[in-house]
């Protein structure tokens, strides 16, 4: 049976989606704009097509198949981007709240039997060193949100320990579906006041997903392997396997050892550092160097890649660093495929669901309803 591999660059938009206004993310153009301001070399990701998807004068002819997708999903967060790659599109977006309502917040509190700090929308950063000293002497966690629909709970490992923490957002989690919040994140922290810092402990607990290919793959007796926060996304719905990640380099490292290990199935990959350390935080430099890093990871990687082998590397939202804010932006992602030696120019896909249409045909399941396969 085939294998097949889909790696999602988190945050690696390459263009303003023709909504993009709506979301006030007009002239948004995150690999664009990284390339543009630091002029980073990318050979590996450059020969397969993204120059030329990028417009650049000194592109190389495309050695994969290559080809941009218009998100068709309303909303611009990581779960709407992964379910729709995986065949669900959300014509709802998901809720998105400057504070939580008291109804909320009340019955959270009552059966987690904790009081929260906070509650208010802020960086993941800023709102723990403004709260996290009064967090340490109260041992009360700390509830924000941002610009995207979740409810995340903020804790020092050693005032609330990581099971504990966990604890309270499955509580969260169980009443948020009812205000139809994407995720509830459960984010530990270590450190003193004016010297805190988040771990790679965090956990993602997201709404559960409609039917997904994932689960159609599985139902057919093949294996779906997530890496990083890919099982998170879904709620463990369609996949068999969850190996987690603290960074890109932990991903790409548990891409090669599954890679190796798989017969037939999928290996679904998400790498979030181009995101949450880069995208989020606004560093373009550092944004850039994680590219470098992928890219030469990538080179060395695609020699183990069978002709038969499907491989796509996508991404799921926007976050360019030089736009203003420190939000997602609403983008088109690119779509590099490698497949049988294909270097095809695939146009601008009307949907993430194209990646799920073409997982179907791959595996010889039935046409996905949501999509056109890229591989006919």
């Amino acid at each position: 049976m085939p294998r097949a591999l889909l790696i999602v660059l988190d945050g690696a938009g390459i263009g303003a989606a023709p909504d993009a206004g709506r979301y006030g993310d007009a002239g948004a153009d995150t690999l664009g704009h990284v390339l543009d301001a630091t002029g980073v070399a990318l050979p590996c990701l450059a020969a397969l097509g993204l120059h030329r998807l990028l417009g650049r004068a000194d592109a190389p002819v495309p050695g994969a198949a290559h080809g941009r997708m218009r998100p068709r999903s309303a909303g611009k967060d990581s779960t709407t981007g992964h379910w729709e790659l995986a065949g669900i599109v959300l014509d709802t977006p998901f809720a998105v709240f400057p504070s939580f309502p008291d109804a909320l917040v009340r019955v959270v509190e009552a059966e987690a039997g904790a009081r929260f700090l906070g509650n208010v929308a802020a960086s993941g950063t800023a709102i723990i060193e403004e709260l996290g000293a009064e967090h340490m002497r109260s041992g009360r966690p700390i509830l924000y949100t941002s610009a995207d629909s979740v409810l995340q709970i903020a804790a020092h490992e050693a005032v609330i320990e990581l099971p504990r923490l966990h604890a309270i957002c499955e509580v969260a989690r169980r009443h948020a579906d009812a205000w139809r919040i994407g995720r509830v994140i459960a984010r530990p922290f270590t450190g003193r006041p004016g010297a805190f810092a988040r771990t790679p402990r965090r956990h993602d607990y997201a709404m559960a997903p409609p039917p997904s290919v994932l689960e159609a793959i599985v139902a057919a007796g093949l294996p779906v392997i997530s890496i990083g926060k890919v099982a998170d996304l879904f709620a463990g719905r369609g996949i068999a396997e969850s190996r987690p990640t603290a960074d890109n380099a932990e991903g790409m490292l548990r891409i090669a050892e599954a890679w190796q290990e798989l017969r037939d199935g999928l290996v679904f990959a998400n790498l979030v550092d181009f995101d949450t350390v880069f995208g989020h935080r606004r560093d373009v430099a550092g944004f850039a160097a994680a590219l470098a890093a992928f890219d030469a990871w990538l080179g060395g990687f695609l020699p183990q890649v069978a002709r038969e082998d499907l491989v796509i590397l996508t991404a799921d939202h926007g976050c360019d660093p030089t736009h203003p804010g420190t939000d997602h932006t609403r983008e088109e992602v690119p779509l590099l495929v490698l497949h049988r030696g294909r270097a095809d120019a695939l146009g601008t896909r009307e949907g993430f669901c194209d990646v799920a249409a073409s997982l179907a045909a791959h595996f010889a399941l039935p046409p996905w309803p949501q999509g056109r396969s890229v591989l006919s």
